[in-house]
């Protein structure tokens, strides 16, 4: 542990970029986490700042906030593959010999 920041530090080796994306993600949550909060999930889990309930419902609205954001996508995704298929039947049409 680096005593200076309290932080561990650990050099680690990925076989897959996926997974060291992810990671590289969690580290940058963790890091907005502590900047919000001033401690980390660990401090508060130990310190007592939240209780067990506190923490599933923190997971419930984490989820009901991801299951919103599927929607979102979703209609984002369904209205981009919509304009394709007006751009692709414009495109058809356009280009139809005149007789």
């Amino acid at each position: 542990m680096d005593s200076m920041s309290g932080t561990n530090t650990r050099t680690m080796s990925f076989r897959d970029p996926v997974v060291e994306n992810v990671c590289d993600k969690f580290l940058r949550r963790s890091d907005v986490g502590y900047e919000k909060y001033g401690r980390t999930l660990d401090t508060e889990r130990r310190g007592k700042h939240k209780d067990l309930l506190g923490y599933l419902n923190d997971v419930q609205e984490e989820l009901m906030d991801a299951v919103l954001y599927i929607q979102a996508a979703r209609e984002e995704m369904m209205e981009q593959m919509q304009r394709i298929d007006n751009t692709t039947y414009k495109n058809s049409y356009d280009n139809t010999p005149e007789n």
